[in-house]
């Protein structure tokens, strides 16, 4: 009888000399990344979790390495805000922040070491490996429902989906891709699909984060095909509308949130490479992915069970080694594939009818100079009487009553927002969320606003 490994290696990369990320333009060997690994490990203070804040990717990507390695835990909050590290440290006193520019909160600081410019010749250390069952990660929901709550992840669990999502996307076989991701590797998604691919993906991660369409050109530029993008719907759309010319692509993944499949077929088209949506949750990460301009159906990875427990669906198996309880409405469709109907939260009743707030944020930036949209329900404490639906709105040279006639053409009046509001830009995350408290703050801020004029 054949035992399963207790352990995985840090990486699949064997060879010394293979490459293993792009470093601020230059090739970073397995080599080099295996020193820079152990040159952050003797950082490490005796004990206390670390927040991996590095905004450099590949400086994120040796830290939770190092973290790893060293059996510490990394701990990965969905925003950086001062409230929440004050809130977070409170929680974990000995919390260290290691950190490659500067932090808005008085942490204990641990600052990523300079790394040699590759003139060096590093000595060759050995792979590690690391327990399965060793938890390596904190991560924190992103707050787009309620409170951000925390989700331990092994390394057994990180590994195993790392090489489904490579399998899935056929990048364990043929040539080894490069990686460009616009999300940030602190969320779940930017880690599974940024980080952990390059570890065991076989794909090359580029260092840096571009957010611009033209970073995003130029950092696509610097490394080989084929290439993939690693993005969200905001990001995605804001390269589409703007005129900058992209090299070519070989494949876009994309996740965050719902990608309207009229997107999805834009991006295709300018692109010119086939875009893979992924569907997960922090609770139980990457669970199924969809190629949406040509099916509608979601595809569970192999090993993933879907399993309906009283008016929710629990996901469990494979990679997910405690089952999940998802907050989205399913609807099966076969043991592997189900459709997917948006969140439970993201269902409005207005007036005894009912629709989700993304098919309305959908009509919304469909209209022709919207840039960006949120619909929201506010509590009854900011709804009043009557609970009326509230429209953030960025559209530069529109008015409100113009966005409001093009909503009637597209709405049942009922949801029509009561009040529409423009705003110069919405108060997303790097992974382009939007946090329910954010929503609330923007609402709360301009009822005072208000108020005061009238007072």
């Amino acid at each position: 009888m054949t035992r399963a490994p207790a352990d995985a290696a840090l990486t699949t990369a064997t060879d010394p000399a293979e490459v293993l990320a792009f470093y601020r333009g230059a090739p970073r060997s397995l080599a080099q990344f295996l020193g820079d690994v152990a040159d952050v490990v003797a950082l490490w203070p005796a004990r206390g979790p670390i927040l991996n804040a590095c905004a450099d990717r590949y400086h994120f990507l040796v830290g939770l390495a190092a973290s790893a390695v060293a059996g510490r835990m990394t701990v990965l909050p969905a925003t950086h805000a001062v409230e929440t590290i004050k809130s977070l440290h409170a929680q974990m006193p000995d919390l260290y922040c290691l950190a490659d520019s500067d932090f808005p909160v008085a942490l204990p600081m641990l600052r990523f070491p300079r790394l040699d410019s590759g003139g060096r010749r590093r000595e060759a250390l050995p792979v590690p490996r690391i327990p399965l069952d060793r938890p390596v990660a904190t991560v924190f929901t992103s707050g787009t429902t309620g409170t951000p709550a925390a989700h331990v992840k092994t390394w057994g669990s990180l590994v195993a989906g790392a090489r489904a999502e490579a399998a899935r996307l056929g990048l364990d076989d043929g040539p080894v891709w490069s990686l460009i991701a616009t999300v940030p590797p602190q969320h779940m998604y930017g880690l599974e699909s940024s980080v952990m691919l390059g570890l065991h993906g076989r794909a090359l991660v580029h260092h840096g984060r571009p957010f611009y369409p033209e970073d995003i050109a130029d950092a696509l530029a610097a490394v080989p095909r084929p290439r993939l993008l690693v993005t969200s719907p905001v990001h995605l759309r804001a390269l589409l509308t703007s005129a900058t010319v992209t090299p070519a692509l070989d494949a876009v993944l994309c996740a965050t949130a719902p990608l309207p499949r009229a997107l999805a077929e834009e991006a295709e088209r300018r692109l010119d490479a086939p875009l893979h949506e992924i569907y997960g949750a922090t609770e139980a990460g990457q669970i199924a992915t969809r190629r949406p301009t040509q099916d509608e159906l979601w595809t569970l990875f192999p090993g993933l069970v879907l399993e309906a427990c009283d008016t929710s669906f629990v996901v469990h198996g494979g990679h997910v080694e405690t089952p999940a309880v998802l907050g989205d409405i399913i609807e099966p469709s076969g043991p592997r594939r189900f459709r997917l109907h948006g969140r439970g939260t993201d269902i409005v009743n207005v007036a005894g009818k009912r629709s989700s707030i993304a098919f309305l944020e959908q009509q919304l930036l469909a209209i022709p100079g919207v840039v960006d949209g949120a619909f929201y329900m506010p509590d009854e404490d900011l709804a009043g009487p009557v609970a009326r639906l509230t429209a953030f709105v960025v559209a530069p040279g529109l008015s409100a009553a113009s966005i409001e006639t093009a909503l009637r053409a597209r709405l049942d009046p009922v949801f029509l927002p009561r009040p529409l509001v423009l705003v110069d830009a919405l108060p997303r995350l790097a992974t382009g969320k939007l946090p329910l408290a954010a929503l609330r703050r923007l609402l709360t801020s301009r009822t005072r606003q208000v108020g005061g004029r009238h007072g």
